[in-house]
C-alpha cells in the first residue's frame, strides 16, 4: 500500500477517536488497527512509525506501541 493512503487511514482512525477521552482513544486506535488491519499493513506502519512518524497523528503514535506486534 502507498505510505500516503497508509498514513491517511491511520489519521482518520485517530480522528474518529479524538472526542473519546484520551486513554481510550489511544486503546481504540490500537485496538482497531490490530484487529482490522492485515500483518502486511501493520508492518508497513511499524516501519513508518520509526523512520517518519512527525507524518501521523499524536493518537497513532501514541497507539503504536499497543498495536498487535506481526509475527
Amino acid at each position: 500500500m502507498s505510505p500516503e493512503k497508509l498514513t491517511y487511514m491511520a489519521n482518520q482512525i485517530a480522528g474518529f477517536f479524538r472526542n473519546r477521552p484520551h486513554e481510550e482513544a489511544v486503546a481504540g486506535v490500537a485496538d482497531h488497527i490490530s484487529k482490522f488491519w492485515e500483518p502486511r499493513m501493520r508492518a508497513q506502519l511499524f516501519d513508518m512509525l520509526t523512520q517518519a512518524g512527525d507524518r501521523f497523528d499524536p493518537l497513532v503514535l501514541e497507539a503504536g506501541p499497543k498495536i498487535r506486534p506481526v509475527k
